[in-house]
């Protein structure tokens, strides 16, 4: 990632949350129970997945690699915040900020991506069940997955590509903790109103398109739901209720930094903290909490292991 001879900061200083040393050890320790308790649950998610032969399912397979996505999002820029709590000149390499700003970027797009492929593979399973199996086989999977890597990739790259031979010659603070890419962009030493709007139109069309897939996807699915009586459709409704809640809180922040991307407000850098570290928790507090089957093999898996240590 080498920069262009007109740049000359080689490094950027993040101003971080709070000034306040009280108020930097407060956040330390409730942001640092958050990141734990995300990257255990994600793994937790996908060792009982992996170890349940009753899990051998489409929909699971999908949520393991969700949880995969999140623990990768929970590493990118965290750790990092973690340890400048305690540092008072927060700096970061000009590589290792265009770094942040590519991994934030894949792991999000790929997540959006992979909640549209399991919103589809509900549609499947309530819409057309008795096709299920045949739709929804390993195969269609690994290429969701494969397709939800690809289009995060290129959709950083993209970002990337114009980002990083900027000329940034002077100004390089960073109203936030980690590489906020319209912050970074407002600090070259240029005109940067086409950078914001293909900014808005990149970040806008994935985000958006992928949003309303969701949402037609999901009322198709409530509607087929509604229309059926039966202990079936009512497991499906409570399986239906934990993606949707992940989607609206999910959707939700992502929507208003992409729509208003360029213009800050002060509750700006608090919904960045929960868009990036409490995010990847969702996944395991929500399908943990309201999914029966996973509950259920998590208690197999720990009875297993309390079983294996007595003997």
């Amino acid at each position: 990632m080498a920069h262009t001879n007109e740049s000359v900061v080689s490094e950027f200083v993040l101003l971080g949350l709070s000034k306040s040393w009280e108020l930097q050890l407060f956040f330390f320790a409730i942001f640092s129970l958050v990141y734990v308790t995300s990257v255990l649950g994600n793994i937790m998610i996908i060792v009982t997945i992996s170890s349940d032969s009753h899990l051998n399912s489409p929909m699971y397979f999908l949520l393991s690699n969700l949880s995969f996505i999140d623990i990768c999002q929970s590493n990118f820029a965290t750790p990092k915040m973690l340890v400048d709590f305690f540092v008072e000149h927060k700096t970061i390499s000009f590589e290792g900020c265009m770094a942040q700003i590519f991994f934030l970027h894949s792991f999000v797009g790929s997540e959006m991506m992979l909640l549209v492929a399991m919103a589809y593979d509900r549609f499947i399973a309530i819409c057309k069940p008795l096709h299920y199996s045949t739709i929804m086989n390993r195969r269609l999977c690994i290429i969701f997955v494969f397709i939800s890597w690809s289009v995060g990739i290129l959709h950083s790259v993209s970002h990337l590509a114009f980002t990083v031979d900027l000329p940034f010659c002077g100004p390089n603070e960073v109203d936030s903790f980690f590489c906020d890419l319209p912050l970074v962009i407002e600090l070259a030493c240029m005109d940067t109103y086409e950078m914001e709007i293909m900014t808005l139109t990149n970040s806008g069309l994935i985000s958006l398109g992928c949003f309303l897939a969701l949402i037609i996807s999901y009322t198709i699915i409530l509607i087929t739901v509604h229309h059926r009586s039966s202990s079936r459709s009512s497991k499906a409704l409570s399986t239906l209720t934990a993606h949707v809640t992940v989607v609206i809180l999910f959707f939700g922040p992502c929507i208003y930094f992409y729509i208003w991307p360029f213009s800050r407000l002060s509750v700006d850098k608090f919904l960045s903290v929960f868009y990036t570290v409490c995010t990847p928790l969702l996944n395991p507090i929500i399908y943990s909490l309201r999914n029966e089957d996973v509950k259920s093999a998590m208690r197999k898996l720990r009875n297993r292991h309390v079983n294996s240590w007595k003997n």
